[in-house]
């Protein structure tokens, strides 16, 4: 599968600040689908949900005697919508919050757990009503595998073997006996564990050299304790964003001990730290750059991945993107580390983005978890109090879901570009698939704010008759969905397909997603 960008002679596109009128742009495609690729795993549309902000309190635990529905005081809106992105899998506690976090402090009864502060997200308490036990029934409830993150930074191996034995134990000793008093008879799964997070920063500022001997140490006292085959997963802490030390060194040092080895890349202005950029009422020069941001986890991803040839030319450890996604400043322009923030159809294109992409490299990722699931970062969903409102990433989310498990197919798509200054993106990606269901997808996005592209795609050795699809737009670039009013950047039936002599035409429209089943 390859993208080439082209500028077209005739072909609107917007080369200043300033802009040009709304046009037309062409893109041709061509799909080999006799050349199926790697599975996509579901795992790939994973979430993460951190004890940060209103992300878990609120965002996902109310408690039982709360007048908002809940099922053991969990969320009953949230779980449901949950369900229908069948989401496969969530990564808990964290995050930071995971390596200073005592598993002990969430489990036994709730009124007896200890308080404590949350040191790493502002300070706030964290009731610890929501542990093990609680988070277990959230996944659960909503469908979705456990990834635990295991807390390397600041405690001993020790603490790691007990609460994996807590958890998977079926035998007759001390920590399952423990967990059956607090009303689990029959072992949690738990298929997925990190070990340790984001230790070259918050999880310890550790060299890799340091890291990788640490992860060594920790996976000896690692026992799966006659947890059902396969054996969970042990994914060690990756590199920040293009620093291809980290996995040159933890490849070449504890590569053989390892499963997975994650990776953290967030979509932000150039600038970072220093001005994340705004939510809403942005510039088009914003969204290019927010785009441009995005579209380098392609090459990070590609860099990684052949570091870890090196080392592992078989892909027997799959490389994690556990945390991804936008960061920009909250809604009230400061920054505010409950990291709350605006979701606007820009996001929904961002994350449809990042899927083609991921789908491009399903022979090395085989996970990814956006950052994060409720109220934090480019989140599904925001609450307040007993209100919920969907966001445009969720409704992404929603329209990938036949990519689950699908078959890549290659997809060789040639876009024009879409420019502001020195910085062009392409106007287009995309990505195809065959589905369980039997039926061939293609997914793109269009990321270019003002034109249509009207997009080729000769079919080659498929025969298609029949194509339908969804399409998410809107009007705005910062359009956005409000709690109490109807939703207005959804999912729509797409119209704009045809059929003729072994070539699907797409007229795409300006700033939008679309899905297409062909039969």
């Amino acid at each position: 599968m390859k993208w080439t960008f082209k500028k077209l002679a005739g072909i609107c596109t917007l080369c200043a600040a300033g802009g040009a009128l709304a046009g037309t742009q062409l893109a041709t495609a061509q799909l080999h689908a006799d050349q199926p690729g790697p599975l996509i795993p579901r795992y790939i549309y994973g979430q993460f949900s951190e004890h940060l902000g209103r992300g878990i309190y609120d965002g996902v635990w109310v408690g039982e005697k709360s007048a908002i529905p809940n099922v053991r005081g969990i969320r009953s809106d949230v779980v449901q919508a949950l369900r229908e992105l069948k989401v496969p899998l969530i990564r808990w506690p964290g995050g930071c919050f995971a390596d200073d976090y005592n598993w002990r402090d969430g489990i036994g009864p709730r009124d007896k757990r200890p308080g404590r502060k949350n040191n790493w997200w502002t300070g706030k308490p964290e009731s610890n009503q929501f542990g093990t036990h609680e988070f277990m029934d959230f996944a659960d409830q909503v469908g979705a595998d456990a990834y635990i993150g295991i807390n390397l930074g600041s405690a001993p191996p020790r603490e790691m073997r007990d609460w994996m034995e807590y958890m998977t134990s079926d035998g007759d000793n001390a920590l399952a006996n423990e967990r059956r008093k607090n009303g689990r008879a029959q072992p949690f799964k738990v298929p997925v564990v990190g070990i340790g997070n984001e230790s070259w920063g918050c999880g310890g500022n550790m060299r890799a050299e340091y890291y990788a001997d640490e992860y060594r140490r920790f996976q000896t006292f690692f026992h799966n304790n006659g947890q059902a085959a396969p054996a969970a997963i042990r994914v060690a802490s990756g590199a920040n964003k293009d620093d291809y030390n980290w996995t040159e060194v933890v490849m070449k040092q504890a590569g053989e001990k390892l499963d997975g080895l994650s990776l953290h890349y967030y979509t932000m202005p150039p600038d970072e730290w220093k001005d994340k950029g705004k939510t809403t009422g942005f510039s088009k020069e914003e969204w290019v750059t927010i785009f441009a941001s995005a579209l380098r986890i392609d090459e990070i991803i590609g860099k990684h991945s052949a570091i870890m040839d090196k080392y592992d030319p078989k892909k027997r450890v799959a490389l994690y993107v556990d945390e991804w996604g936008t960061w920009y400043k909250t809604d009230s322009g400061e920054f505010d580390w409950d990291l709350y923030q605006q979701n606007t159809l820009r996001d929904g294109v961002v994350a449809a983005a990042h899927f083609n992409i991921f789908h491009r490299h399903t022979d090395r990722v085989k996970q990814t978890s956006i950052a994060q699931t409720m109220n934090v970062l480019q989140a599904m969903i925001l609450t307040d109090g007993p209100k919920m409102v969907l966001t445009p990433t969720y409704y992404t989310f929603k329209m990938y879901v036949p990519f689950q498990d699908a078959t890549a197919l290659p997809l060789d798509v040639s876009s024009p570009s879409y420019r502001i200054g020195a910085t062009a993106i392409p106007s287009i990606n995309a990505s195809a698939a065959k589905g369980k269901d039997g039926k061939t997808y293609i997914a793109i996005a269009n990321m270019n704010p003002d034109d249509n592209v009207v997009l080729s795609v000769a079919l080659g050795s498929l025969a298609a008759s029949k194509v339908s699809g969804q399409v998410l737009t809107a009007q705005k670039m910062d359009q956005l969905n409000e709690f109490g009013k109807a939703p207005v950047v959804t999912a729509q039936a797409y119209k704009g397909a045809t059929l003729a002599g072994g070539t699907l035409k797409l007229d795409l429209p300006a700033k939008s997603v679309v899905v297409v089943s062909l039969e």
